[in-house]
């Protein structure tokens, strides 16, 4: 894992995305946070990129490539078997269904409930 490296949020919601900017700047991270609004635009990214990302904080529900899906691609692509770099769901949605499904996929290492209008 490279602490400097950025830090990959897949989020399609801008309030969460300004959300979660905020709180990282208030943290002082030094990483830099690369915004992705859908999680086929994040999976092409991390396919056709050399980084090798600090962390991975993802929505479930998105348009196009849901959060699932994702994971699921990112496992199955040899480019982008990220099998160090620490994966985080997030979703509204808390229903023990959804938290088995996420941590049921490998190398997925937490999930945290968003509350309604924000992070």
């Amino acid at each position: 894992m490279h602490r400097n490296a950025p830090i990959i949020i897949v989020e399609d919601d801008l309030d969460d995305q300004d959300t979660l900017k905020e709180a990282f700047e208030n943290l002082k991270y030094p990483n830099e946070l690369l915004f992705f609004g859908d999680g086929q635009v994040a999976f092409d990214f991390l396919n056709n990129t050399n980084i090798q990302p600090f962390l991975i904080l993802c929505d479930i529900n998105m348009p196009k490539l849901n959060g699932f899906e994702l994971k699921r691609k990112l496992k199955e692509s040899r480019e982008t078997d990220l099998k160090c770099v620490p994966y985080l769901f997030f979703s509204t949605a808390n229903i023990q269904k959804i938290v088995s499904e996420a941590y049921s996929l490998s190398s997925v290492h937490g999930f945290f409930v968003k509350q309604n209008g924000g992070t």
